[in-house]
């Protein structure tokens, strides 16, 4: 099958890379020509493991292409999915300026029949806006084309984008309407696609178009939700004497419960939780809806980013050299959206401290983000030289296999602040090193 993906971020460039290998023909479009010419010649503007690896092999075979321009893209595809960029606005609301862009667009190319899926996370009632677009201007073009808008929301994990799209726990689909035939193509043209993924048993979940908007969003703020509240226990931990290692050791084992996303540290980042959070207490708050348990996981999640820069600051020495590992928001990534190194950065320099930094792959797109004063070093261990302080930001391997006793030898002070729990107290206290995690 022909398939258009409108959008090559994270989610539509996997997308379009997955899709092709396997065995679809895909064009991915993007306005962005510099990134187009870039994909073109086998280059992924992302750092995604295996991402570019698939990329160059199916650029060879064919199967992928891309271009910058709508008109190119659409001519014999049968379904068109939209995958471009839903950022927060102020008042925690999604932009959708271009989802809608791209709903026009096609609606104003199509030259057939068509089924039109939003990849993008979109509030609930998003599909309905744009069923409502396209009809509009099929209308004024005078042509009655079926272009049934359908929920197709991704679970894709940064650092693991291309196995969890190739391995999916769940696929799902959410549709509406009345006409039964338009549907019916429309679940074809799905089956169709995601065939060689449901023949290895991963199942396609078929429900309405705005149970398939919600479920992104409550599934993420779910997760973020477990998160904020095993970082609320580390704080009482602090002040109790307690260890919020044991304490999610002892929840995690609970299969009701279990340990995954109950690991304290400085609090959720990226191009997803802090969003999806944001734009469903939003949607709430259009709807009429109180949802008081997602409020509290976006203000503890702030709560505990502050309350750890401002350990950090109280501790250290006036005019400190201070080593950051870490600038990503989560290891195998690049992606420095949210990432708590662009709020602690600020602030060190601010107090009058002098930065070193490091992280395996997130530097250049740190440096376009950060002070020129900041340092770039290319090991973590150069980074600690001269250090009064090291910081962990970011749980990279690379870090926790760090030899403790040969960063003490390395810095000049003692200070190690693990914002990410990754080392053992007593072994950095054996190493020398005046250790400060969280919940310990």
């Amino acid at each position: 099958m022909k398939l258009a993906v409108i959008g090559t971020g994270y989610v539509g460039l996997v997308s379009a890379v997955c899709f092709a290998e396997l065995g679809h023909t895909v064009v991915g479009m993007d306005i962005d020509r510099e990134k187009v010419k870039m994909l073109k010649s086998g280059k992924s503007p992302i750092y995604e493991p295996e991402l570019e690896e698939l990329l160059e092999r199916n650029l060879r075979t064919g199967r992928l292409s891309f271009t910058a321009d709508m008109r190119e893209a659409l001519p014999g595809c049968s379904v068109v999915f939209s995958a471009v960029a839903t950022p927060p606005n102020a008042d925690f609301t999604a932009d959708l300026r271009a989802v809608f862009a791209v709903t026009e667009a096609v609606a104003t190319i199509a030259e057939g029949n068509l089924v039109f899926v939003n990849k993008s996370t979109v509030p609930v009632g998003t599909g309905k806006k744009c069923e409502e677009i396209i009809a509009k201007i099929l209308k004024q073009r005078g042509v009655s084309f079926q272009v049934p808008v359908v929920s197709n929301p991704e679970f894709l994990r940064e650092g693991h984008a291309v196995h969890d799209t190739m391995q999916p726990d769940r696929i799902i689909v959410g549709m509406n309407g009345d006409d039964q035939s338009s549907k019916l193509e429309a679940r074809s043209c799905l089956e169709e696609i995601y065939h060689p993924l449901t023949r290895t048993q991963k199942p396609i979940i078929w429900m309405k178009r705005e149970s398939a908007e919600i479920v992104k969003y409550a599934s993420n703020a779910f997760l973020a939700t477990k998160i904020s509240f095993i970082n609320m226990m580390s704080e009482l931990c602090e002040a109790t004497g307690g260890s919020v290692r044991d304490v999610a050791r002892g929840m995690g084992m609970d299969d009701r419960i279990g340990p995954r996303f109950l690991h304290a540290g400085i609090g959720y980042g990226g191009s997803c939780f802090p969003k999806d959070v944001k734009a469903l207490i939003a949607l709430g708050r259009e709807v009429g809806v109180s949802l008081p348990i997602v409020e509290a996981t976006h203000t503890v999640n702030q709560h505990q980013r502050e309350r750890f820069f401002k350990k950090i600051l109280a501790t250290l020495p006036k005019g400190a050299t201070v080593a950051v590992w870490g600038l990503s928001f989560k290891p195998r990534t690049d992606d420095m959206r949210e990432a708590p190194s662009l709020d602690l950065i600020p602030m060190l320099r601010k107090a009058g401290h002098a930065v070193r930094v490091h992280d395996p792959v997130a530097m250049e797109n740190a440096k376009k983000l950060v002070d020129v004063s900041v340092v770039f070093c290319d090991a973590p261990m150069e980074a600690a030289k001269t250090a009064d302080a090291v910081i962990v930001l970011t749980e990279w391997d690379a870090f926790r296999g760090a030899d403790l006793k040969e960063l003490k030898t390395t810095m000049k002070g003692s200070l190690l602040f693990d914002g990410r729990n990754i080392y053992e107290p007593e072994e950095a206290k054996g190493a020398g090193l005046q250790y400060y995690g969280i919940g310990v």
